[in-house]
């Protein structure tokens, strides 16, 4: 006999509970709880037990990743894909996740790919497919479907080498009652797909949807259960969009890769510094030059700073791709440490290309480009930074100095402004570019605007 197991979860941040909640206790959510089966056993059952094992008896792992026509995602992925790996790519609606994924497949040609998907019909997948590219990949095969079990069936007759799910949300068991996209039918469709693929060395990409608070439906238990987790990123009123890596077990998760939306589809921008950095005329204030690194890719951006009078009574703090907090913490700096009243101010800051910047070396671009708005002088366009801002106005130093030194040199900048305590005994720089060694804010001011 088989016996079932229910519990109430929330369908906004998956938290169980074994009875009904008006507001859920961890995400404070009203009126979230849905009665679901959790699971289901069945009595006499034998269930295979592993032994323990030694660690110096556990063989390494030899891992041949496979290489995709793709190099902007393989950076992401670490190298390529791993076998068995569990992908989830996540990103807002009408940013391009189903385009990037059949790109995937259709410039693929040296893998058999099978496409799965519970939005779309196979017409309108050929419609996009045509509009991609005009000469298809004969090993790349439609699937309208789903039911997770006719999915799992129709990969055991096709033997695909990589599975693409668009979306997990649409995906449901027969095994459950509830509607499709709940945290039950999510989790056991996953759980299903997770056993396949690790059992079978089938690589698996999951398109998953963001919810309206930024995060992946479905949400932290989905997280969970996969082995990368990539993140499309970018404004749809931009031609530029970003993949991140907020997960990898098997490569780092400070890659980044950046593409362009054409009318083909996406296309990679092998050196995006030179479109981030835009073509500015002399002469324009609050403009300057950040030298960040994501990953191991040195990535130059533009800044740009707005600051006036602000017309009412509370000045209004703006940021585009740029921490508020942050920004914040670096008008009070310049308030405290350096004299500038910014409190009765009205400060836009962003960041050009659609960009979200992390790093914290763009916090001296980033204060330049606020000062020089507000005394309205320009900076020169061959003058880039990169160093991070204490609360105390010191530049404290940032990883990889060398790297952004060397970009900014192939880039044309003849001065750049870092840290006096940044380690330079290894680094190489001709007469081109000067370096200018600093050490509190007060001394790059007085060199840009004395």
């Amino acid at each position: 006999m088989a016996k079932v197991k229910t519990s109430y979860v929330c369908q906004s941040c998956g938290h169980q509970s074994s009875k009904w909640m008006g507001k859920c206790t961890h995400c404070s959510q009203w009126d979230s709880f849905v009665e679901e089966i959790t699971s289901t056993t069945i009595k006499g059952k034998t269930i295979k037990k592993n032994e323990p094992l030694a660690l110096s008896e556990v063989s390494a792992l030899n891992i041949n990743r496979i290489k995709l026509n793709d190099d902007e995602l393989n950076r992401v992925l670490g190298g390529g894909v791993i076998p068995g790996s569990l992908i989830l790519f996540g990103g807002e609606p009408g940013i391009g996740k189903s385009t990037l994924m059949l790109q995937l497949a259709l410039f693929n040609a040296q893998l058999k790919v099978l496409y799965v998907s519970g939005e779309e019909s196979a017409e309108q997948i050929k419609v996009r497919a045509d509009r991609i590219s005009s000469s298809a990949n004969n090993n790349t095969i439609i699937l309208t479907e789903t039911n997770v079990e006719n999915i799992v069936d129709q990969v055991k007759k096709i033997q695909p080498q990589l599975l693409i799910i668009d979306s997990i949300q649409t995906i449901q068991t027969s095994q459950l009652d509830s509607t499709p996209g709940s945290i039950s039918q999510i989790r056991e469709s996953t759980n299903e797909l997770l056993k396949y693929g690790k059992s079978n060395s089938l690589p698996i990409f999951l398109i998953g949807h963001i919810t309206k608070e930024g995060s992946l439906a479905g949400p932290k238990v989905l997280e969970h259960m996969v082995d990368t987790v990539l993140q499309f990123e970018g404004d749809r009123n931009h031609l530029y969009r970003i993949i991140r890596s907020t997960k990898n077990r098997f490569g780092s998760t400070n890659e980044l890769g950046i593409y362009e939306m054409v009318n083909t589809g996406l296309k990679e921008v092998q050196n995006p510094s030179k479109l981030l950095m835009g073509m500015r005329d002399k002469g324009f204030s609050g403009i300057s030059t950040a030298a960040n690194m994501e990953g191991v890719r040195p990535l130059f951006i533009e800044t740009q700073a707005l600051v006036s009078k602000s017309a009412y009574g509370t000045p209004q703090r703006s940021a585009t791709g740029f921490d508020l907090r942050r920004l914040n913490m670096l008008l009070a700096v310049l308030e405290k440490k350096c004299g500038f009243r910014m409190g009765m101010e009205d400060v836009f800051l962003n960041i050009t290309g659609g960009i979200k910047v992390e790093d914290p070396a763009s916090d001296l671009s980033v204060i330049c480009a606020i000062i020089s708005s507000k005394e309205d002088i320009p900076i020169d366009a061959t003058t880039c930074f990169a160093g991070e801002v204490g609360l105390s106005g010191e530049i404290r130093p940032v990883q990889k100095i060398g790297i952004r030194i060397k970009e900014a040199q192939k880039l044309g900048f003849s001065n750049i402004f870092v840290s006096n305590h940044n380690d330079f005994t290894n680094i190489k720089a001709d007469d081109s570019i000067t370096i200018n060694k600093v050490g509190r804010i007060q001394e790059v001011f007085e060199a840009l605007f004395a």
